[in-house]
């Protein structure tokens, strides 16, 4: 679970601040003016991200 900022798109990949891949968003839950996130990671420790400061990257779409 991850407080955002900014509502994120279910899907969108998560990153740390060196841009590793760290998972991607699972789920939004909680009040419109405080949301969370549910991150399904990729990484092989998902523990030693507590605390840390994560990141979304915009999901590319294609223009038609």
């Amino acid at each position: 679970m991850v407080k955002v900022e900014k509502v994120p798109k279910i899907g969108e990949t998560v990153v740390d601040e060196n841009l590793r891949p760290i998972g991607k968003v699972f789920d939004l839950f909680g009040p419109v003016s405080s949301p969370y996130a549910a991150i399904k990671p990729t990484t092989q420790e998902p523990k030693r991200l507590t605390n840390a400061t994560l990141y979304v990257l915009p999901s590319k779409r294609r223009k038609y």
